[in-house]
């Protein structure tokens, strides 16, 4: 990256578990002092709050205006406004910015475009336009080696759950990930699985990565050496790696509130549980998850979120258990709406952070040395 002048495109999917990671990155691009530039693309909605992630730091934000989709709810310009059906037609709507794109890019001429999984098609935008396109995984390497490479499936063959119990041919053999339980793969056919007549994430990812200059993945070969070299034989594609990209230490203080509460207990001693702003959790899951926590006679601070447009005081109601809160005043707390995440982490009372296996949470509560 040592060009004089290298302007470098992203285009993050419309979740801010993936706008995330592309923000931290080009914040360490345009840091580095190598002459980079970068222009990140996202709904119009969402600028005010990549601005706010960004900083100070000189990376600019193009806004994309999405077009309506019959079902998706007006104004949904994130994944934090729908529920999983509302998030399959986002894609769609991400797919009509097609022309805005292609727009954009013309005007622009960058010399490179970091793209996420949802959106294969900027490569035939960007080809005509000499402009190298990287796509840009915000996963685990390991992840996308058991599930995303094109050995794992056969051509013309959906996996069966059963398949995916498996992992691929050719897969690390010192991997303890060989097989997964029945549960875990049935999740995993929803990668398989078409929505609206839409292709398939496995589909978008394969198509994404075959037709583009190179892989990054959000990773370093200290931590997943044995998959990324499974991965690079298995699309034989360049794999780059950024390493884990962590947001920057957080700036001011701790809210009072949380200061004072988390003080009252002793070192490693509470239970931190929060599943992202874009994970919500069935009433029957956040039940069993607040029973769970009473009983490990801990003292607790959960973050519970519902889509946009629930009744937060309805739902709290539908998932807390008759005397919960009761029982656990004094020790346990059920929150909803955003968190200091990364500070409540670096308190010396928070002992266990429970989150929903999001590689970006996984590496901050690893930074904040919170490591159960």
């Amino acid at each position: 990256m040592a060009s004089a002048d290298m302007h470098v495109v992203m285009f993050p999917f419309l979740a801010f578990g993936h706008i995330s990671p592309f923000v931290q990155l080009a914040r360490k691009l345009v840091a580095a002092g190598n002459g980079v530039r970068v222009t990140l693309l996202s709904a119009a909605a969402n600028v005010p709050r990549v601005q706010a992630m960004l900083g100070s730091s000189a990376v600019a934000v193009a806004p994309l205006s999405l077009p309506r989709v019959p079902g998706l709810p007006e104004g949904t310009e994130s994944m934090a406004e729908v529920s999983a059906d509302g998030a399959e037609l986002l894609k769609v709507a991400v797919d009509g910015t097609r022309p805005q794109v292609a727009a954009l890019l013309a005007e622009l001429r960058p010399d490179a475009l970091l793209f996420d999984f949802a959106t294969p098609w900027v490569t035939e935008v960007a080809a005509p336009l000499g402009i190298k396109t990287l796509q840009f995984s915000v996963f685990s390497a390991i992840s996308g080696a058991y599930l995303m490479v094109p050995g794992r499936r056969q051509v013309g063959a959906v996996p069966s759950a059963g398949d995916l119990q498996l992992a691929p041919a050719g897969f690390p053999p010192s991997s303890s990930l060989a097989t997964v339980p029945a549960y875990q793969a049935a999740d995993f056919t929803y990668v398989f699985t078409s929505f609206h007549g839409e292709p398939c994430v496995y589909d978008r990812v394969l198509a994404g990565v075959q037709a583009s200059d190179a892989l990054v993945i959000k990773t370093c070969f200290e931590m997943e050496a044995p998959y990324l070299r499974y991965i690079t034989a298995q699309h034989g594609k360049p794999v780059l790696v950024t390493g884990p990209v962590v947001p920057e230490p957080p700036k001011g203080e701790l809210e009072e509130r949380w200061a004072q509460w988390l003080s009252s207990f002793p070192d490693s001693a509470v239970v931190f549980a929060s599943f992202g702003s874009e994970t919500f959790l069935p009433a029957a899951a956040a039940t069993e998850l607040l029973l769970g926590l009473e009983a490990s006679n801990r003292p607790f601070l959960v973050v519970l979120n519902f889509p946009r447009g629930a009744d937060v005081g309805a739902e709290l109601e539908r998932c807390t258990p008759p005397g919960f809160a009761e029982r656990t005043k004094g020790r346990g707390v059920v929150h909803t709406g955003w968190v200091q995440q990364q500070h409540i982490l670096r308190h010396r009372s928070v002992g266990c952070f429970m989150n929903h296996a999001g590689l970006s949470s996984v590496v901050e509560g690893l930074v904040a040395g919170c490591r159960r």
